[in-house]
Formats: C-alpha cells, sequence, structure tokens
C-alpha cells in the first residue's frame, strides 16, 4: 500500500536513522548534529525507538518520514528530503493530532521551513526559546 503512516516496527530503526540523518543534513538552518552518525544509529535503535510512540510515513511500505511523541510533546519529525512536499508530515501530524488535545515541540530558530510547516499546522510559538540543547542554538517551543 503507498502512502500511509503506521506504527514503526523496532526492525526499522536502521531505516528510521538513515531518513533522520539525511534529513538533518539536507535541511537547510538546520545547525550540525552534536552527535556522530554512528551515535545517532545507536540513539535511536537504543532509546528513541523504545522511549517514544514512533510513527512512520510509507510510500509502497518503505519509510519516507518518521515522527516520535512521547506524551504530548513531538521529540523528532523527518521526512526524507527526496519525499519531502507530498504530505508525509502532515500525515504524520494528522495522526498525533487526532489523539492528544494538545502537542508541544522544540525546533531551532534558524530552520525556517520547519517553523513555517508548523505554524501551517496550527502550533504557534509561544514566546520561550531556549538554548539549553546539545547543538547549544537558540530553539523556539512551539504548542497546537
Amino acid at each position: 500500500m503507498c502512502c500511509v503512516g503506521r506504527r514503526a516496527r523496532a526492525q526499522e530503526a536502521g531505516v528510521i536513522a538513515d531518513l533522520w540523518l539525511a534529513s538533518r543534513h539536507a535541511a537547510p538552518g538546520m545547525p550540525p548534529s552534536a552527535h556522530s552518525d554512528d551515535d545517532v544509529r545507536v540513539w535511536i535503535r537504543e532509546l528513541l525507538m523504545p522511549s517514544c510512540e514512533v510513527w512512520v510515513a510509507t510510500e509502497c511500505d518503505v519509510a519516507v518520514g518518521m515522527l516520535a511523541l512521547k506524551a504530548h510533546r513531538i521529540e523528532q519529525l523527518y521526512v526524507a528530503p527526496a519525499s519531502q512536499r507530498r504530505g508525509h508530515g502532515s500525515r504524520l501530524l494528522a495522526v498525533v493530532q487526532g489523539s492528544r488535545a494538545s502537542l508541544e515541540l522544540w525546533t531551532f530558530e534558524s530552520n525556517l521551513g520547519a517553523r513555517r510547516f508548523y505554524e501551517a499546522h496550527g502550533f504557534r510559538w509561544e514566546g520561550t526559546s531556549s538554548s539549553d540543547n546539545e547543538e547549544r542554538v537558540p530553539a523556539l517551543l512551539y504548542r497546537w
């Protein structure tokens, strides 16, 4: 089946890490990761996947987007560069917006594309910013 959103499977950790890395590396305004690619792969497999509700957007059974949710906080949302602007991020957001009364997330101030995306989906910057992240760059708190 093409173009669906579903819960991620543990064995997809490597694919999810690859699309996370590709998306971060390609995003304009995204600060470099504070960790090596290998460390990111371990983090996704051993920490993120077990501790979050992870959803994937797929094209013909291939994961092309991912969203990690913990309680009411979106921890991660990335779509593979070649699959962007096809509604995958919107579909993932719709899944979690349909299951929560409110959501929040942090996004880097310099990542204008992400800020526009979230604002177009009803998220609003709450006026809170912080550089208390691993990258040590300003990030903004958004709520829906």
